[in-house]
């Protein structure tokens, strides 16, 4: 189950609630989030610090539009940086007043959104200067904060020293030695099935975009205009590590985010794995892979491409297709050819601009198929389809369902992984169907209707029963 904190009021200190510490039970404030221990007043714990944990699983436990705002702060919604953002900004993003989710944050979570977002910018620093030889100024802006003055501020207040006085007291195995690069720990509770995310995530790889060699995986992306290398590999018993190999490091607090969710990091195992082995059909697939998670993606408009390019034909030949379109129409990158990466995947804007009838002449695909993805690069210019988790599932649904070509399985395999949608099934895949049937396809009727049984987890349901029942490897446990 997921860790929560513990307040110490005689001494003004927070713990996680595995810290080695034995107070007095009857001076202990348990809290469920580090950023309302804070707003509480208290100060980190240098025994067990707390900034270092995983964000807690608990953020499902709130209501969901307290869940799609800890999302849009955690893509930078509220930071200094982002001109003029505002919680009412951030309220009208998700249909209510500044007010009303000031005041849900408060009841749910114990502090409001503005000190959520210092807390996590607090807190991704403190990990900077502990892990990184990163300037300090590097790390302000890295971390999300508009200045070194302001950085300097926060830390004082949540850790009760400056940038400088905390990087002095890092203990020497903090600090991650990068040959080439910036290397991070991330964090996760619970165990990890490495072996299921790459199994899945290899024979979808994007060539010239991604690799995965089976210990690791290699991407490339583009920060301001400028292409950059992200690989991703286990680092231990309760962290992943990530290298990153980027043109500037303003925003790095943003990118871990993304491939935290790339990832699923911050999936409680435990209480989802609960909740579906109470179902026959899953127990067996639960037990042999308690830590599954639902990969995400490092870009929803690349997701949702693929997804689309993958209709009505095999994993393989979905990825042949994906590599001729990122061939034709990416941005080359130099010098990255032993890691299997050459190109940068292309932007919307690239793909609305090539026009269905090049774009199905240089893939391979039909005009029409042509015609979806350039209406769904048109769509996420404009502005008429978003893709970032802040509307509900329902919403999702409908507003992918109205790009032409996007049918029911190609909105849900999009809401799953691009939008992070926890309970987005997928009904009429075959390899579904046939899981659930033994080998005889179910139909896609009688699928929807088994799995009402696994809401609101019915994306993990369908992680389990894509996989090979059977694990080769142990897995990654915290």
């Amino acid at each position: 189950m997921a860790q929560g904190f513990s307040a110490v009021v005689t001494t003004g200190i927070y713990c996680r609630d595995t810290c080695s510490a034995t107070p007095n039970a009857a001076n202990v404030v348990p809290f469920t989030f580090a950023a309302a221990a804070e707003a509480a007043g208290f100060r980190a714990c240098l025994r067990c610090r707390p900034y270092r944990a995983s964000e807690p699983a608990s953020w499902v436990d709130s209501p969901e539009l307290v869940c799609r705002a800890v999302r849009l702060i955690l893509d930078g919604a509220l930071d200094p940086s982002n001109e003029g953002a505002n919680e009412s900004d951030l309220g009208r993003r998700l249909g209510v007043s500044g007010r009303h989710l000031r005041r849900l944050f408060v009841e749910h979570v114990g502090a409001t959104p503005d000190a959520v977002a210092r807390s996590r910018r607090a807190h991704f620093a403190r990990r900077l200067l502990d892990e990184t030889d990163l300037p300090v100024a590097d790390v302000a802006f890295a971390a999300g904060f508009g200045s070194v003055r302001q950085m300097n501020r926060v830390m004082h207040e949540v850790f009760r020293a400056s940038p400088t006085e905390l990087r002095a007291k890092r203990r020497k195995t903090d600090r991650l030695v990068a040959d080439g690069g910036l290397d991070l720990r991330l964090p996760f509770r619970g165990p990890l099935d490495w072996e299921a995310v790459t199994g899945f995530l290899g024979p979808r790889a994007i060539p010239g975009v991604e690799a995965v060699d089976g210990t690791a995986y290699y991407r490339t992306i583009r920060i301001e205009g400028f292409p950059g290398v992200l690989e991703v590999r286990p680092g231990g018993a309760d962290h992943l590590v990530l290298r990153a190999h980027l043109p500037r490091w303003e925003g790095l607090i943003h990118v871990v985010d993304r491939v935290r969710r790339m990832f699923d990091l911050d999936a409680d195992t435990g209480a989802i794995g609960a909740d579906l082995a109470r179902d026959p059909a899953l127990r067996s697939r639960v037990r042999a892979r308690p830590g599954m998670r639902v990969p995400g993606a490092w870009d929803p408009f690349e997701l949702a491409v693929r997804a689309i390019l993958g209709q009505q034909v095999s994993v393989r030949a979905a990825t042949t297709f994906s590599g001729r379109l990122v061939e034709a129409f990416g941005t080359p990158v130099e010098g990255l050819h032993p890691l299997g990466l050459t190109h940068v995947f292309p932007e919307p804007a690239a793909v609305a601009d090539a026009g269905a009838h090049r774009i199905a002449r240089a893939v391979g695909l039909t005009e029409a198929r042509g015609a979806s993805l350039v209406a769904l690069a048109q769509r996420m210019l404009d502005g008429s389809l978003v893709l970032d988790g802040s509307r509900g599932l329902d919403a999702c649904l409908t507003s992918l369902s109205d790009v032409p070509g996007v049918g029911p399985w190609t909105a849900n395999y999009i809401a799953m992984r691009a939008c992070g949608e926890p309970d987005a099934f997928p009904a009429s895949d075959l390899g579904l169907r046939k899981a659930l049937g033994n080998g005889e396809p179910l139909t896609t009727t009688e699928v929807t209707d088994r799995a009402e049984a696994w809401r609101p987890w019915r994306a993990y349901a369908a992680m389990h029963l894509w996989a090979p029942p059977q694990r080769r490897h142990a897995l990654i446990a915290s």
